[in-house]
């Protein structure tokens, strides 16, 4: 009986023992690592995320789609939870098309808790990977920036990056606005990692709708067009504009060579740029229509004031020579603007006299940026008065000497077309249903000056005239060549073999309601704005015309 009675005096002292042990070590997790254990617990089992806000779509004047947001998913991995990473690498890989051993890599790190092992992956294409049913393998909710018409007005639209920030061209400009609010979504997860609870904290709210001016029809032809300009002239580049003279509002830009917006990386970086805004060049004869309408202002010409034109004039250590070699002649205004006469429009300029030449450069807006509602848009170069040197009227009347924009000569042509109101070009015509207001223009030159101008500047397409093989049945057309040669960058002098070729014009010529610029950079073959450009404003002119319903005149 004393043996039975000891054997359980012994067992229940070791219970005890067991009990004060146990007591113990929950006094120890509880009181002494309990906070820091909560929290592991916590960070492992309940996740808080941020809900991409769904990125606002970009549309055309019609409301044709030209980006757009799809549902897609963040796939992430918490490798501590994945049992066997050999084989869910091999799964997952051929999904996402990656190599097996960079997912492997991912899955067999044991250094974090959280990897990416794709970003805003397709939405059908997460499916595949969610039907796995891997075990430490989450998809969280996102949205994938899509371009349904991949290459149109690409370098205006821009790009958006892998956190859904715009990078450039509209989709950085417009971010703030495009992007809208993120959410907040908490997710508790049970020991293997399986979520039993989702909770949206705040919910994400989708970015502004932002419609254009674009026009899909119009942009599709223009890059059509231009395309055929790279066929056939092989530059280095082409950018062409179309706008309404009367407001300013961008029918179409478009740079060649294109670039699909869906794989922008696949293009060289020349082409990325959109030249319209942020290439500068010399103008060439294109410029001359200003070194006119200034003269007209002062009244110390008219269309009809003669100017001796002989065969070359010199202007301090300058030689001027006209394109085309002839003998003394004499011309009108009106003649030296159809003909493009440099001897002629140096001979004006030199009328004017260097401080009104000034004063009129910069009244055309040239020098500074127009303000169109893009990003990148360069300024120009305009010499100031104070470094004009004594050559430097043998050379600037006619557009050399000084830099410009596709979209400042552009505008400064709109002005002549409207009636010498100088507007400031936009692209962007709605947020989210609400027009934006027109940004508003002044008089720059008179509205008899402009009317007058846009009669001799029919000149040049008409028989005679630098670009007369131009010409659209039923519409009198107006506009100007420009040939500009280009620094050579290795002599510091103007090459032989580089040129600038360009055409702007309107039509109809005495009440314009469409204005189309185009600029070819470094054409083969040929190289006048006459040959290469001009034709190319035709063949847009030719569809737009009549697609917008511009009657006749």
């Amino acid at each position: 009986m004393a043996l039975v009675e000891r054997r359980i005096g012994l067992l229940f002292a070791g219970f005890l023992a067991l009990l004060c042990l146990a007591a113990g070590r929950a006094t120890w997790l509880g009181a002494v690592k309990g906070p820091s254990l909560s929290h592991a617990a916590a960070s492992q089992q309940v996740v808080e995320s941020v809900v991409p806000a769904r990125r606002g779509t970009i549309l055309d004047d019609r409301g044709v789609e030209l980006a757009t947001s799809e549902p897609a998913d963040d796939v992430s991995a918490d490798p501590h939870l994945v049992k066997d990473p050999e084989r869910a690498a091999a799964s997952i890989a051929p999904i996402l098309g990656v190599p097996e051993a960079k997912v492997l890599r991912a899955l067999a790190r044991r250094d974090t808790g959280f990897v990416y092992l794709a970003r805003r992956l397709p939405a059908d294409t997460a499916d595949r990977i969610a039907k796995l049913d891997i075990v430490g393998v989450d998809l969280t909710p996102t949205t994938h920036r899509v371009y349904p018409r991949d290459f149109m007005a690409s370098q205006v639209l821009g790009s958006v990056g892998i956190d859904g920030t715009g990078l450039s061209g509209l989709e950085y400009l417009w971010n703030r606005v495009l992007r809208g609010r993120d959410g907040e979504r908490r997710v508790v997860k049970d020991a293997l990692g399986q979520p039993i609870s989702v909770q949206d904290i705040k919910t994400a709210q989708a970015g502004a709708r932002l419609q254009l001016t674009l026009d899909s029809q119009i942009q599709d032809r223009v890059e059509q067009v231009l395309g055929q300009v790279g066929a056939t002239y092989r530059p280095k580049g082409a950018t062409a504009i179309v706008m309404d003279p009367r407001s300013g509002a961008i029918l179409a830009m478009a740079n060649w060579p294109r670039i699909n917006s869906n794989a922008p990386a696949a293009a060289p970086s020349y082409a990325n740029q959109n030249r319209a805004v942020g290439f500068d060049y010399e103008p060439g004869s294109t410029f001359k229509a200003v070194t006119v309408a200034g003269a007209l202002e002062d009244h110390v010409v008219t269309p009809d004031t003669m100017f001796p034109i002989p065969p070359q004039i010199q202007v301090a250590d300058r030689t001027i020579h006209d394109a085309e070699q002839h003998g003394y002649e004499t011309l009108p205004v009106s003649q030296i603007l159809a003909q493009s006469s440099n001897i002629g429009a140096v001979e004006i300029g030199m009328r004017m006299g260097a401080p009104s030449f000034d004063q009129w450069v910069r009244r055309f807006g040239f020098g500074r940026p127009t303000g169109i509602d893009l990003p990148g848009e360069e300024r120009g170069l305009v010499l100031p008065l104070s470094q004009y040197s004594g050559s430097s009227m043998g050379n600037l009347p006619m557009g050399q000497g000084l830099a410009v924009t596709p979209i400042q000569i552009a505008t400064a042509y709109s002005a002549i077309a409207n009636g010498g109101i100088l507007r400031p070009p936009h692209i962007v015509g709605a947020v989210d249903g609400r027009p934006v207001k027109e940004p508003a223009g002044h008089r720059i030159i008179s509205a008899a000056t402009a009317a007058s101008l846009r009669s001799m500047l029919e000149g040049v397409l008409a028989e005679g005239g630098t670009a007369s093989e131009v010409s659209i049945p039923g519409y009198h057309l107006a506009g100007k060549t420009g040939t500009a040669q280009k620094i050579d960058p290795t002599t510091g002098e103007y090459s032989s073999s580089r040129y600038v070729a360009s055409f702007v014009g309107f039509a109809p010529a005495a009440h314009p309601k469409l204005l189309i610029s185009v600029m070819v950079d470094e054409p083969q073959g040929a190289i006048y704005g006459g040959q290469v450009a001009a034709p190319a404003f035709g063949r847009i002119a030719q569809f737009a015309l009549p697609y917008l319903r511009i009657p006749p005149g």
